[in-house]
């Protein structure tokens, strides 16, 4: 029994040192080399396929300097407003999510940028504990691990745009028919006012609510900075008050 005991500790062993250094070694690996595929891109692939559709995956990556500058300045005033601020977790979203959930029968989350790429680039889709605990995980180490700009990148680059879009160039070049360096900035607005179920709205056809909360979002706009290079730090100068301008 001790010997088994022994075997059975060693293994869990062996199998937490494999977790940590493959989880770390894949972190630090798509810190210099193009995520080209992702779980979700799989799992929709095969959701096609199971409903007898033909399997489609648009998806290109392209370097940040690529994208329309308006792209991430959008998707902070869409998604993540204080992402330049925090160190991957909103606290203060969190809360605000927690109040409002308490009243309200429609939920609202508050996963920043930085938890949606961990969940894009190495997990599963789901609501499990599991799932979020390792989100949580994943978000610490990027955020360790990365730059803003890297993270941006990457979730500019495999973020899901539309039925079978994946990124900015794909999305630019199905619903635009120009490339992602040439997004205008009420493209980009509308481009992410679809990201909180882009497999409903659609860039390429809007409804009028789509169009109502692009208007919402290019005016968000106006209180984020210009988008920082890789090693700089953002310009309060260049937006129009709010929490980035009390710097």
């Amino acid at each position: 029994m001790r010997k088994f005991f022994r075997f059975l500790f060693k293994t869990l062993m062996w199998i937490v040192i494999f977790f940590f250094t493959s989880t770390i070694l894949a972190v630090i690996l798509y810190k210099y080399i193009p995520v080209y595929i992702t779980p979700l891109m799989v799992a929709r692939c095969v959701e096609q396929k199971m409903d007898g559709k033909e399997m489609t995956m648009h998806h290109t990556w392209v370097p940040l300097e690529e994208i329309s500058p308006h792209m991430p300045v959008a998707v902070m005033a869409s998604e993540d407003q204080r992402f330049l601020i925090h160190d991957g977790f909103d606290f203060a979203a969190i809360q605000e999510a927690i109040e409002y959930n308490r009243t309200h029968e429609k939920k609202r989350g508050a996963s920043t940028i930085s938890q949606q790429t961990a969940k894009n680039v190495f997990l599963w889709q789901g609501r499990s504990w599991v799932r979020k605990g390792l989100e949580a995980y994943f978000t610490f180490l990027i955020e360790l691990c990365w730059s803003k700009q890297r993270i941006m990148e990457v979730y500019l680059n495999s973020i899901e745009m539309g039925d079978g879009i994946y990124g900015a160039q794909a999305v630019a070049n199905c619903n635009f028919s120009k490339d992602a360096s040439e997004l205008t900035r009420s493209e980009c607005a509308l481009i992410a006012a679809t990201l909180p179920n882009p497999l409903t709205r659609d860039s390429k056809a809007p409804t009028p609510y789509l169009r109502k909360r692009q208007k919402q979002i290019e005016r968000q706009m106006k209180f984020m900075p210009t988008f920082p290079k890789e090693g700089e730090e953002y310009d309060p100068a260049t937006s129009s008050g709010g929490i980035y301008h009390k710097k």
